[in-house]
């Protein structure tokens, strides 16, 4: 069956529950090719894709390498469970290829199918850990507003946005949300030293909520959905100094980080911080088919797995498909350099925007590492008030309708994480895309016609 644009956007209107959308928005973008850093839709419009889809397509679009495989590997052994004593060779093969790309201890890999699973696991197992070990009141999360871990009910909870626990009440109990690092918002930390005020705020909630009583912190590496915060370079090994004095476990949430996306093989090794659990996930197969894999230290391996293991597992753990999809995907971004390009192409992208949007009045912030960048908008630059925003009217929905580049709202902050693969002329592509806007755009919010 051939559907026209005008009958698939009624079809999806009338069947697709879509995330985050109301019942009254009429607008759909239907994509059904993509190649490179480029999307058309059903119209034949073309689309430069300055998100990687969400944070993902490390490698780009339509990669007929990563399909042929996913063909090969489905006519040999499509699925099998890994549940018990099975496994399967892709699987065995993967998670030794994460064990060496991984941090000292971080040999043992606990696979999923994405990111809010990654998070319930990760949650899951920094308490039984503690459990197993007979620390039984360890029951304790500590994360961060603006944090983003999933719609699980262990990482929604965790989950530092009251959108995603309003309506959706009771959350997990024993769940404790800091302050964020969010060196631009000097407001947030009383005019100290940001890392200090974090530091300090942090040891007095171990001590509020008693040591003996935490599992773990969990966090991101740089906060994607918060606005790509970016923390400062000491905050994440004196938290790590923190938590190591109390005996609580750090789980890095680089569901967004890993595999390239900061221009290391993990957000870790970028901050100089070896965490307990690293949750992973999208760029693991640039998002060709599901996966997610956990890696796992040495130490918290050993408990979980004595006596009758750890109980818990998901239907498609250690698929065959997605993980041989995932080995060739790491040999991509092996064999093309990505690592190094996420650097060299980050920082031509972040001069871009500099160049182009620094002198806008509306511009408080452009901030980036590798490929993770945002641009934070503002009403006033003197008092960095937040740039009013009209729902209707949104930037990035502007930039996408107008110019045909695709970049993501978030928390006022125009977000972007292209495929690493992107070029050089495309950089300037984004950059006069936005500005295109931005410059037409009033300190009330309102965006000028063209």
């Amino acid at each position: 069956m051939t559907l026209d644009a005008a009958d698939l956007v009624r079809r999806d209107r009338a069947h697709i529950i879509h995330p985050y959308l109301p019942g009254s928005a009429t607008e759909r973008v239907v994509m059904t090719e993509g190649s490179g850093c480029r999307l058309t839709d059903a119209e034949g419009r073309s689309y430069l894709d300055a998100t990687g889809g969400l944070w993902l397509a490390q490698v780009g679009h339509g990669r007929g390498e990563l399909a042929d495989v996913a063909h090969e590997q489905m006519t040999k052994l499509e699925y099998f469970t890994s549940f018990w004593e099975f496994s399967n060779d892709r699987a065995i093969e993967l998670a030794t290829r994460l064990a060496a790309l991984a941090p000292d201890p971080l040999n043992h890999v606990y696979f999923t199918s994405g990111g809010s699973e990654g998070n319930e696991a990760a949650i899951k197992m920094a308490r039984y850990y503690h459990h197993r070990r007979g620390d039984t009141d360890r029951t304790w999360i500590l994360a961060r507003s603006k944090a983003y871990h999933g719609i699980g009910y262990g990482g929604g909870s965790a989950t530092g946005f009251p959108l995603y626990h309003e309506g959706f009440a009771p959350m997990m109990p024993h769940v404790s949300h800091l302050t964020p690092p969010w060196p631009y918002r000097t407001e947030l930390y009383d005019g100290q030293d940001p890392t200090d005020f974090l530091i300090r705020e942090l040891e007095e909630r171990i001590a509020e909520i008693g040591p003996g009583n935490i599992a773990a912190m969990i966090g991101e590496p740089i906060m994607g959905v918060g606005g790509m915060l970016v923390p400062p370079d000491d905050y994440w090994p004196r938290v790590r100094e923190v938590l190591d004095r109390h005996g609580i476990l750090l789980v890095f949430d680089e569901v967004v980080t890993a595999y390239g996306r900061m221009g290391e093989w993990f957000g870790a090794q970028h901050f100089g911080v070896t965490p307990d659990i690293i949750v992973t996930a999208k760029g693991i197969t640039s998002g060709y088919v599901p996966l997610g894999a956990l890696l796992v230290g040495d130490h918290v391996a050993e408990v979980l797995l004595r006596d009758h293991g750890f109980p818990m597992g998901y239907t498609y753990n250690g698929h065959p498909v997605a993980t041989a999809v995932a080995l060739a995907n790491l040999d991509l971004i092996e064999k093309e350099g990505l690592l190094a390009r996420a650097k060299t192409i980050g920082a031509s992208l972040h001069a871009e925007l500099d160049a182009q949007l620094g002198d806008l009045d509306i511009v408080g912030e452009i901030r980036s590492v590798g490929m993770m960048l945002a641009v934070e908008l503002v009403a006033d630059r003197a008092t960095r008030t937040p740039l009013p925003l009209n729902p209707d009217r949104m930037p990035h929905d502007v930039i996408r309708r107008e110019t045909g580049v695709i970049v993501r709202d978030s928390a006022h902050s125009l977000v972007l994480s292209p495929p690493l693969i992107m070029t050089e002329t495309e950089t300037k592509e984004v950059a006069s895309a936005l500005h295109a806007v931005l410059a037409r755009t009033e300190p009330t919010g309102e965006i000028r016609p063209a």
